[in-house]
């Protein structure tokens, strides 16, 4: 069973910032067609990496607060969080290829 999580403003500091793992949080929204293109790479890559990573989804019309806070200013954008800092962040729908070598640069 791969590790999505739909997360909120409430539940970020847990599911994210203090996760033992790597968190790929996808700010997206229902309207994105790009967002709904992304997601089944992103629910692949939680599958390939079981154990290794979490996927975070947040839904960035219902929590524009954490939108805000992380200059989220197009959907979808993925920031790639360990140990509780931002380690990079990427903007539009993204290839399997491209992601894996971002994860992989962070594992």
């Amino acid at each position: 069973m791969s590790d999505i999580r739909d997360v909120t403003t409430e539940s970020f500091q847990k599911d994210v910032l203090e996760s033992p793992t790597l968190v790929i949080v996808d700010f997206w929204t229902e309207w994105c067609a790009p967002c709904r293109q992304l997601s089944p790479t992103l629910k692949a890559l939680a599958t390939a990496y079981e154990g290794k990573l979490r996927i975070a989804k947040v839904d960035g019309d219902a929590n524009r607060d954490l939108a805000q806070t992380y200059k989220v200013q197009a959907f979808p954008t993925l920031l790639y969080v360990k140990d509780g800092k931002v380690r990079d962040q990427t903007v539009g729908n993204q290839s399997r290829a491209s992601l894996e070598q971002r994860i992989q640069k962070l594992l």
